[in-house]
C-alpha cells in the first residue's frame, strides 16, 4: 500500500522522498516520479518536512520510526510524523511521546481501503493525535484518501481502526460458516447472495468478497496474514481495557487455521477453505 500512496503525493505535485526495505520498489517510484530514493528511514527523516509510513506490524514501525537509522534520527524539529500502519496502541502511545520530546509531532493515522484504496487515492483514514497537528498535515492526506475521521487524542485512530476490523473479520466468519451450511445443505451460492442482498442481513463487505469467493479467485487485497495479526491487537487493547471478546477469539483461531494450512498470504476471504475442507463441499458460483 505504500507505494501508491508515496506515488499519489508525488503525482499531486508534493516533493517526494522515499525508502522501502525491499530497495528497488523505492528506486523504481524515484525513477517514474521523480522522487528521490533514500537509503534509510533516517535519511528521508532529514529530507522531510512530514514522513508517512504504512508498514506491516508493531516491530516494523517501532524500528523504522525509533530504531537505528530510523526516521526519527533524521527528523528536523517541527516535523511531524504520521504512522498509517495499524500497531499495538501501547506502541503507538511510547512513540508519540518519544517523538514529542524530540520536538517531532506525530499522528497514528491507520487506514483502510486495502490496495485498491491506496491505488485509486480513496483511501479512509482514523486518526488519533493533537488537533493542531492534524489540522496542520491535513492537506497532505488529500491525496491519499478522501474520508479523513479525526478520532481523537493518541491512539485513538488506532482504537477506531481495529474496532472497525473487528466487525469486519466476524462479518467474513459469519459469511463463511453461513455459505458452507447453505451450499452443504443444496442452496446454489449465487441465490443464497441473492437472498442475504435483499435482506436485513445484507454486508457491503459480503457484497464485495462473495463474487470472489464464488470465482475461487483469492488474490490478495488484504492477506490472512495481516488480518490475523490485526485480532491479535484487538485482543491486545480488549485485555487492557477488560473488555470480553468471545467471538473475535473464535475468528482468531478460524484464521490461524487457515495459517496453518499455509494460507496467510492468499486474500482474507479464503478463510472459507477452512471449513470447506472440514465438511468436504466448495462454495463455487453457478
Amino acid at each position: 500500500m505504500g507505494y501508491p500512496m508515496a506515488r499519489n503525493l508525488a503525482r499531486a505535485g508534493h516533493e517526494v522522498a522515499v525508502w522501502s526495505h525491499t530497495a528497488g520498489k523505492a528506486h523504481k517510484l524515484a525513477a517514474e516520479e521523480r522522487a528521490v530514493a533514500c537509503s534509510s528511514p533516517k535519511e528521508v527523516g532529514q529530507h522531510a518536512e512530514c514522513v508517512f509510513l504504512c508498514v506491516g506490524d508493531t516491530r516494523m514501525s517501532e524500528e523504522v520510526i525509533l530504531g537505528s537509522n530510523g526516521v526519527a534520527e533524521g527528523a528536523r524539529e517541527g516535523s511531524a510524523v504520521v504512522d498509517a500502519s495499524t500497531v499495538s496502541v501501547s506502541s503507538s502511545l511510547k512513540v508519540t511521546g518519544e517523538l514529542e520530546r524530540r520536538g517531532v509531532g506525530f499522528l497514528g493515522a491507520p487506514c483502510t481501503g486495502s490496495k485498491p484504496g491506496a491505488e485509486g487515492g480513496n483511501l479512509t483514514f482514523m486518526i488519533g493525535g493533537k488537533p493542531e497537528v492534524f489540522e496542520k498535515l491535513k492537506p497532505l492526506f488529500e491525496p491519499m484518501g478522501k474520508q479523513l475521521y479525526y478520532c481523537g487524542g493518541p491512539g485513538m485512530g488506532l482504537h477506531a481502526k481495529l474496532t472497525q476490523n473487528l466487525i469486519l473479520c466476524n462479518l467474513l466468519q459469519a459469511f463463511n460458516e453461513g455459505l458452507v451450511l447453505s451450499t452443504k445443505a443444496g442452496v446454489p451460492p449465487n441465490l443464497m447472495l441473492e437472498i442475504l442482498n435483499n435482506s436485513a442481513a445484507r454486508s457491503g463487505l459480503i457484497s464485495f468478497k462473495a463474487p470472489y469467493v464464488f470465482a475461487r479467485d483469492f488474490q490478495t487485497n488484504f492477506s490472512i496474514r495481516w488480518m490475523h495479526k490485526d485480532i491479535g491487537l484487538m485482543l491486545e487493547s480488549a485485555g487492557e481495557l477488560q473488555v470480553p471478546l468471545p467471538l473475535t477469539s473464535l475468528t482468531q483461531q478460524l484464521f490461524r487455521a487457515a495459517l496453518a494450512r499455509g494460507l496467510g498470504d492468499e486474500d482474507i476471504c479464503s478463510t472459507i477453505k477452512v471449513l470447506e475442507e472440514v465438511v468436504g463441499v466448495e462454495v463455487k458460483g453457478n
